[in-house]
């Protein structure tokens, strides 16, 4: 008899993996949480995945604010009064024979310690869609937590040497000298995002794509220069059939409903910001189409109604 044979039954089933077919147990999810959520556009198929949270300071949703109106409408959504966690939605479209990636999180840096970001990288390979595939990326802006994952090591090797990726041409001229008068930002920050900016385009510029106003990606994928968060940040419309979304990029935060006016502390140009998000929030509202935003909770997908002065935001009922 074999020592695994005189071994009483529970003690060898403890030494199976506890998911395996021979142990009997169902397998346990690589994530408890689900991190992507899939929806459809016409004949445009589009994958959101959440590249984590950032715990951020509270004070960044309206450094413009009464410290007073931000508390309470903290408490009024039942959220910490010092900090709370910050989505990062990236959106994977496909659409007639491309695969294009808008945004691409965070990546990883260790000088700023935020451990619970920077996981979309590992993500699409859950979801069966390997990064060789991806034949374009389009960015709103270059902040870090929109390009860092391009900047894993290793990352590049596995994207296509044909890579497409789409910014304005304003977004890359602004990197060159960035002004940040005008930002409220935790220390760190600014450094941090000077580096990354610079860095990615030192890494990619031959990949880059540049427009002035808009362009169209793919069929149905159309880039919009907004300004405001930045002198190039985009936002990305699909559009197939009947169908509509766009992919709001950091135009709108989950506070900017009921308070368009308020600046957050990342914008580079908060005056200009606050029209651009007024604007795009009275359109969104004028046609009902779905909208999703970098930084609304996962799976940030919704639309915009029309409440008093303000706006509301209405997020849609989950598809299982």
């Amino acid at each position: 008899m074999s020592q695994a044979e005189a071994r009483p039954r529970s003690q060898q089933e403890t030494d199976m993996d506890p998911g395996s077919p021979q142990s009997g147990r169902p397998r346990q999810p690589d994530e408890l949480v689900p991190s992507r959520y899939a929806v459809r556009i016409g004949e445009i198929e589009v994958l959101i995945i959440s590249d984590g949270v950032l715990p951020l300071p509270t004070a960044m949703l309206g450094h413009n604010a009464d410290a007073a109106d931000r508390a309470a409408w903290l408490d009024e959504m039942f959220l910490p009064p010092d900090a709370f966690d910050w989505a990062l939605n990236v959106v994977l479209v496909r659409s007639g024979g491309q695969t294009i990636l808008i945004d691409a999180g965070l990546g990883l840096d260790p000088d700023l310690n935020l451990p619970r970001a920077g996981q979309l990288i590992r993500r699409p390979e859950s979801a069966g869609i390997d990064l060789g595939s991806v034949t374009d990326v389009v960015l709103t802006h270059l902040h870090m937590d929109h390009i860092g994952g391009l900047l894993v090591d290793g990352v590049k090797d596995r994207l296509r040497p044909d890579l497409r990726i789409h910014v304005a041409a304003a977004e890359a001229k602004f990197w060159e000298a960035p002004d940040f008068s005008h930002v409220s930002m935790p220390p760190g920050f600014p450094d941090a995002l000077r580096a990354t900016a610079k860095r990615f385009l030192s890494e990619y510029g031959s990949h880059l794509r540049q427009f002035d106003e808009q362009s169209e990606v793919a069929p149905g994928v159309i880039v919009r220069r907004t300004g405001g968060h930045t002198p190039g940040h985009s936002v990305v419309r699909l559009a197939s059939g009947s169908d509509r979304l766009t992919f709001a990029g950091d135009a709108i935060f989950a506070v900017g409903f009921e308070h368009p006016d308020w600046y957050n502390g990342f914008e580079h140009y908060p005056e200009e910001a606050a029209r651009v998000r007024l604007d795009l929030l009275r359109e969104l509202a004028a046609t009902g189409e779905q909208l999703v935003a970098t930084h609304l909770p996962f799976p940030s997908v919704g639309r915009v109604a029309v409440e008093g002065e303000a706006f509301r935001w209405v997020p849609v009922f989950w598809d299982y």
